[in-house]
């Protein structure tokens, strides 16, 4: 037996493990369970694949200098590594289409995997209908399976599995920024559960995809409906950088209290007026102004699953599958219950900096038996809509627009870290339609969030399934 310690962990592995490793005294291959999974696969009386025989590729798409645009016309949407899990992706940044069409294999297509390839390895995603045909980082591995040989969903699923991960990872090398190359995986093995089980798992995992490709749909046909029907502004990024209002203006007087020219721009007005000369009520008199204001912070203290909590901060707030950090339930909740939104919150990322494609400001929609289990901190802002007043659907559907970002941080506060506060917040604007039509847009933006945590479920009880067939348990 030897012993191996890694940044305060320690593990006691088989001398066996070390001897077909060639010796290799680095970590990752111990730590990650990745023996582990595979002696557990290896035992599976079953066929075994290797990746590279079931699949078309694995590759990335090169390094290259990234040129952006800002209009639609001239771009292709482009997800870095981290936003392969993104659920909401109308809000990413644009790649020339001239650099895409000398690079095809930043292209994307349905039924692919995607697998982080450097920095934090082994994040996974399965390609949804609305992902084919966005460009995607060099930093993500794209696996593109034979369906011939293989279901798409039942590869995704065994890659994301409890052992499919470790092997990935295990692969791993470099001493400050980790990596992993195609060659590394190309031989990881892949256990043959039969058609009829391969299959299943696939429906599940594809009919996720197509239902998270509805959740887009409807949030953006929401989005549309709202200014379509209420007249105002809506400014595309490409729009809102053609004007040039603000380049040079003086302002006699004002209702915000900063001296900074961004919290009296003058483009903010012209959204603010699209919107008041309309129907309109503010924001203020739409939401309870306890959850507005609340800000509780506290020492987190780790505690077992059983015992804790799961507190998502911002940048997991806008994953599929966010992941957060296991606390102690007791001794959260006793600092305030109010860690814990009630169902239809809406929560703004309120802390960050002015980046166009950051995550400041934007807004989630907190719905779903596995959202209202979690705890979220502080550094997202609640909004709770006061019953009778606003349909919490509605008001998300306009926050989330590129007029509701705008106005949002024209707000700002702070100098490197900016900061929204409960007390300018309550003077955005919020335009106003007939009750009739502001619950028809309230229930896209409700059906789209059932259908993405069906999505949800539907993945975890694929991966699932696949653990506990090679487990033995079914």
């Amino acid at each position: 037996m030897t012993v191996l310690k890694s940044y305060g962990r320690a593990r006691i592995v088989r001398s066996s493990w070390l001897e077909e490793g060639g010796r290799r005294l680095d970590c990752n291959p111990y730590m990650s369970g990745a023996l582990e999974a595979r002696d557990a696969i290896n035992q599976l009386a079953v066929p075994k694949d290797p990746l590279k025989r079931v699949t078309l590729g694995i590759f990335d798409s090169g390094r290259a200098s990234r040129n952006w645009v800002d209009d639609v016309r001239y771009g292709v949407p482009y997800m870095g590594s981290s936003a392969i899990n993104m659920a909401d992706l109308s809000h990413l940044p644009l790649m020339s289409k001239k650099q895409v069409a000398r690079n095809p294999m930043l292209l994307l297509d349905h039924g692919w995997s995607l697998i982080t390839r450097s920095g934090t390895v082994g994040r996974m995603a399965y390609v949804r209908p609305d992902m084919a045909g966005l460009a995607c980082s060099e930093h993500v591995l794209r696996v593109v399976p034979d369906s011939e040989k293989i279901p798409p969903g039942y590869l995704y699923a065994f890659l994301s599995s409890k052992y499919g991960v470790p092997l990935v990872v295990s692969g791993t090398y470099g001493a400050i920024i980790q990596h992993i190359e195609p060659e590394h995986i190309a031989t990881l093995p892949v256990p043959r559960l039969g058609d009829e089980f391969e299959s299943n798992v696939h429906e599940l995992v594809d009919s996720a995809g197509a239902l998270l490709a509805s959740f887009q749909a409807d949030i953006d046909r929401a989005t549309s409906l709202l200014f379509e029907w209420t007249k105002v502004q809506n400014p595309t990024g490409a729009e809102w950088r053609a004007d040039k209002s603000d380049l040079g203006f003086q302002v006699a007087s004002s209702d915000a209290e900063p001296l900074r020219a961004w919290n009296h721009s003058l483009r903010v007005k012209k959204l603010k007026y699209s919107i008041e000369k309309g129907d309109s009520s503010l924001l203020a008199d739409l939401v309870d102004q306890e959850w507005l204001r609340w800000r509780v912070m506290f020492k987190r203290i780790d505690a077992p699953r059983e015992f804790g909590i799961e507190l998502i901060t911002q940048r997991p707030l806008f994953q599929l599958f966010p992941e957060g950090r296991w606390i102690n339930r007791k001794f959260l909740l006793s600092h305030s219950e109010r860690y814990i939104v009630p169902d239809r919150t809406i929560l703004i990322a309120k802390q960050g900096t002015l980046g166009e494609d950051e995550l400041y400001c934007r807004c989630e929609f907190i719905t779903g038996e596995r959202s209202l289990a979690r705890a979220y901190s502080d550094h997202c802002m609640r909004l709770v809509v006061q019953p009778g007043e606003i349909e919490a659907g509605y008001l998300f559907a306009f926050l989330r627009s590129d007029a509701g970002f705008r106005i949002l941080r024209s707000l700002s506060e702070g100098s490197k870290q900016q900061d929204l506060h409960w007390r300018t917040v309550p003077t955005v604007p919020v335009p106003r339609l007939s009750p009739s039509k502001e619950i028809k847009i309230a229930n896209l933006v409700y059906g789209a969030y059932a259908s993405r945590n069906r999505a949800v479920d539907q993945v975890l009880a694929a991966v699932g399934l696949v653990e506990r067939r090679i487990s033995g348990v079914e």
